[in-house]
């Protein structure tokens, strides 16, 4: 033996993300979908344009994916912070 510690195998898995936008006058909708191989996640978000903002398309389009983005990430977020509290609690009371 070399005595070097054994490197683990790395883990890798592939999430998609499925956009779906609507513009209707000045409202544009995001409808977002991580599919994860185990879950899927869906967000909704919606972005309106001003009277003072150019009528682009694309300001609408970014603003509404962006923030439906964020609202993923934010579900993300909480769903692992809620699933790691899970398993630190089971490890406190399986723990003399």
């Amino acid at each position: 033996m070399s005595g070097r510690a054994a490197v683990p195998e790395p883990h890798v898995s592939e999430w998609n993300v499925r956009l779906r936008l609507v513009e209707v006058g000045d409202l544009t909708e995001a409808h977002a979908v991580l599919d994860t191989g185990v879950n899927l996640i869906e967000v909704d978000a919606e972005a309106h344009r001003s009277a003072q903002d150019p009528a682009d398309p694309a300001i609408g389009d970014e603003l509404a994916v962006g923030r439906a983005l964020a609202a993923l990430g934010q579900q993300l977020i909480h769903r692992g912070s809620t699933a790691a509290e899970a398993v630190e609690s089971a490890r406190r009371r399986d723990t003399p």
